[in-house]
Formats: structure tokens, sequence, C-alpha cells
């Protein structure tokens, strides 16, 4: 079985994708510290899901994105939007670059602990607002991963032709503890369900007719 590294988030996106890996890889999970407004909560949801799957998991720091970066997303910003994930206004909570800084960082940790495949969980429902989720960028990204390693470590991305119901669907069918999962840009005790990520996993766990074990706030 050969090592792999996967972003993990917290969110149930990468969650399932962690649960995906750990049956074909030996897998390491990298969680980021960049300033988000939600990263407190999202680093502990991320801590418990690579505990409960039985996976390795490191945090990295990146204080300079939240001291040099502009998004609402950061802790920096201004008010996270409310609307849906595909709304326009959601392009303020776009971090410039921020998935090309994490893969890059990836591709540098996999090759220095022999793993070859750094596994991202992109997916469909991302393309319309965040440039760094499309599958131009990924495939851009990998090439570069490859040239630049000596183990031409590669960044996939399998559920990116998925969206969000579909990935609850197979994350249903792995046991991924959904309810243990964070998602909300806000970063509150309980999601705001206003949001357009809080929005995005309401209709996501509505449309694969799957109860939603998440709290909202009233």
């Amino acid at each position: 079985m050969g090592k792999a590294i996967v972003l993990l988030s917290g969110g149930i996106d990468s969650s399932t994708l962690l649960y995906w890996a750990i049956k074909r890889y030996d897998v390491a999970a990298l969680t980021f510290d960049y300033g988000s407004k939600h990263g407190e909560r999202e680093q502990a949801a991320a801590k418990r899901i690579a505990g409960r799957a039985g996976a390795g998991h490191v945090l990295i720091r990146l204080p300079f994105v939240n001291e040099l970066f502009r998004s609402d997303l950061l802790q920096s910003g201004g008010e996270i939007p409310e609307g849906h994930y595909e709304d326009l206004s959601m392009k303020s909570t776009v971090v410039p670059f921020r998935n090309g800084i994490m893969l890059s960082i990836a591709a540098g940790y996999a090759e220095s602990t022999g793993a070859a495949k750094v596994l991202y969980a992109a997916h469909a429902g991302d393309h319309a607002i965040y440039p760094d989720c499309r599958p131009g960028f990924l495939k851009a990204m990998s090439e570069a991963a490859s040239a630049g390693t000596y183990m031409n470590v590669t960044i996939e991305d399998p559920f990116v032709g998925l969206y969000k119901k579909d990935i609850i669907l197979k994350g249903r069918d792995l046991q991924v503890p959904f309810e243990i999962t964070y998602s909300c840009y806000n970063g509150g005790s309980l999601h705001c369900g206003k949001c357009g990520t809080c929005l995005e996993r309401r209709e996501a766990f509505s449309l694969a007719g799957i109860p939603d074990p998440t709290n909202y706030a009233p």
C-alpha cells in the first residue's frame, strides 16, 4: 500500500475523501491554520475525524495569510456574506491562491515523507466561485508538483466531477461521522445556517435524502 497525503479541513468533502483514501493508501492528513474565522472549529473537527479514522494528523500554521491577504473569510476581513454557495457575493470569501499555497506545501511534505500522492477534495460545486478548485488549475498544480519533485508527486482530485450530495452518499457508505464535521464560515459553536457553505450543506443532505445531523442556530 503506497503512501498518500490528504488535505483535511474538517468539512464533509475532505472527511469523506479521508475515509475513501484510507481504504487505498497509507494516509497522513494535513490541516492548515491560515487565520480563517472558522479555523479553530475546523481544526478541532479535523483532529477528531483523523483520530476516528485512525490516520496521522499534522497541523501547519500559515499566519502570513491572515496578515497579508484580503478576504472576508479571514479574521482580518469583513463580514461573511449570506446567500447561496454559488452566488457572486461569495467571491468575497475567496482567499487568493489559498489552495495553490496549501497544495505546494503538501507536495513538499509528501516527498519528505515518502508519499507519491496528494489528495484534495475539490468538487463540482466549487467551480463557479473558486478558481483554485477548477480542473484546469488542479491539473496544472499536479504537473508542477510532478516536475518539481524527485518522486514525481501527483495531486489528485477524485471528487472533482461530483456534487456535494454525491459526496454525502459516498460518505454514508463509508460511515463518515458527518455529525462531527464542521463547515460554517462564521465559526460559531452552532452552524449559522445562513452563510453559503451552511446553505450548501443543508441543500446537499436534502438532495441526498439523508437526515442532516448538523446543529444549526435558531
